[in-house]
């Protein structure tokens, strides 16, 4: 009897900058795409697919917020983080010069990061709900004058020639991703750990100062700190929390225990091996 193949979710179609998360976290693992995040995030909660990757930060655009409003309610844990570099390709159809070219079509926000190169070579832009999908929009028609913006992994699925790479106008361009999945990551010894939290205040003046100072007390660096709305109370607030350490270790549980008597609210979001720092 054939082993059973594990599944990833992820938002987008084969090409996707998510689907190059997927493969850089697990090649083994058999990656599934949906049309929204909620889709992505529900057929892991179902069990449909054992894990799911979602984006959460884009080192130029900021927080994806979708992705922070589902983590409120998630019973899922982060297991793993995944930074890939985004890395924006001009591709079009085999035989496709450069001079050719007249319309470029991609998500709103790889044309708004390619803005430069675009005005440079007189390109018009034409938005498109997805990088990969515009990949594929082109492979699948015969329109003289047009390319995509994706990734080079997109080229290569769809068979499109590449006529230009790392056009992104700014070099420093990385989003980072979370793995979810239904049980706590194992803990590997000598591995480097961050641990994700969420947070809520009880609107008392330095309630959230007196909840922050603990990771100093306890020598914890704190690498993220985000505010989000609740969904279910108007204008109160969640922290969204990134700290270096494991569960595990003595003193982010000790930061974590202090912590539940002064907060209003706190979950743990899961430990993880750090993914390197990008160079």
């Amino acid at each position: 009897m054939a082993e059973k193949v594990e599944k990833i979710a992820y938002q987008g179609i084969p090409g996707a900058y998510h689907e190059v998360a997927c493969y850089q976290y697990n090649p083994e693992l058999e990656s599934v795409g949906f049309d929204t995040f909620d889709e992505t995030f529900a057929s892991a909660l179902a069990g449909d697919c054992d894990y799911a990757c979602m984006a959460v930060e884009n080192s130029l655009a900021g927080s994806i917020n979708a992705t922070y409003d589902i983590l409120s309610d998630s019973v899922l844990h982060v297991i793993g983080e995944e930074v890939v570099k985004v890395d924006h390709a001009l591709m079009a159809r085999k035989g496709t010069q450069l001079s050719d070219v007249k319309r470029v079509y991609s998500h709103y926000q790889a044309l708004a990061q390619c803005e430069q190169y675009l005005k440079k070579n007189n390109f018009s832009a034409v938005t498109e709900f997805d990088t990969a999908g515009s990949a594929q929009i082109i492979a699948n028609r015969n329109d003289e004058g047009e390319a995509a913006i994706a990734s080079i992994r997109a080229a290569e699925i769809y068979g499109l020639d590449i006529l230009a790479t790392n056009i992104q106008d700014e070099p420093f361009n990385y989003t980072r991703f979370f793995i979810l999945g239904p049980n706590e990551a194992p803990y590997i010894e000598g591995e480097k750990y961050k641990t994700s939290l969420l947070l809520a205040t009880r609107h008392q003046p330095g309630d959230l100062v007196k909840c922050l100072e603990l990771f100093p007390e306890h020598n914890i660096n704190m690498t993220k700190l985000e505010s989000r709305p609740r969904r279910d109370k108007p204008w109160s607030y969640v922290f969204y929390i990134d700290i270096d350490g494991h569960i595990n270790d003595a003193n982010v549980s000790a930061a974590m225990m202090g912590m539940m008597r002064r907060a209003a609210f706190v979950k743990f979001l899961g430990s993880y091996v750090a993914a390197p720092a990008p160079v």
